[in-house]
């Protein structure tokens, strides 16, 4: 009998989040969502074929923009448009790797989760499917009728590698705060200082 499977891992941008931001503005944050062929910390061993397959799939709801996730994990397989906190815009393989990118969307949730970031809060990242378990050598083996629904926001992780760092101002905030510095520097030179 399927049941539900949650794995989650910390979420660790792969560069730095300066001046991240969407076509509309919004905070993206990327990085690893899965790993694959490795034990994780719920036990689970995962076949690259398994997540190949599944990756394949969630490229469709990536072009149709419905590859949305949510602040933590509900108890359901359906998801819920009210906690809703992301948007997946973009999934690739890098070596055993399954990367991401998320636009943080202007949600609710999607609010707590850029305020959680930008005061420093290590997020994890955590997929939610159904599928079936086969235990080998005491490893818990997913089998080939697992389906991945989508990955979600939460406190702890289970897969290594997938924390969120906090998601700086935008690139004009910065180069608006640079200016002044260089400004008082230049009328501060000679230790009289105005400003």
């Amino acid at each position: 009998m399927k049941q539900v499977l949650v794995e989650t891992i910390n979420f660790s941008p792969v560069r730095a989040l300066t001046e991240s931001r969407s076509d509309r503005g919004n905070p993206v944050v990327e990085g690893i969502l899965a790993t694959v062929e490795t034990i994780n910390e719920n036990g689970r061993f995962y076949k690259k074929s398994i997540w190949e397959r599944e990756v394949d799939k969630y490229k469709q709801l990536i072009a149709e923009k419905r590859a949305l996730g949510e602040l933590d994990h509900p108890d359901s397989m359906n998801i819920n448009l009210k906690n809703v906190c992301h948007n997946i815009t973009d999934l690739w393989w890098d070596g055993k790797n399954i990367m991401g990118k998320l636009e943080i969307l202007p949600t609710p949730s999607g609010q707590i989760v850029k305020n959680l970031i930008d005061n420093g809060i290590t997020l994890g990242v955590s997929s939610r499917g159904t599928g079936t378990l086969q235990q080998r050598d005491g490893v818990n083996e997913v089998q080939d009728d697992f389906e991945l629904l989508c990955w979600d926001f939460v406190s702890t992780p289970s897969n290594p590698g997938s924390f969120v760092q906090p998601i700086r101002e935008s690139k004009q905030l910065n180069i608006k705060s640079n200016i002044h510095n260089t400004i008082s520097e230049l009328l501060c030179m000679h230790g009289q200082c105005e400003i």
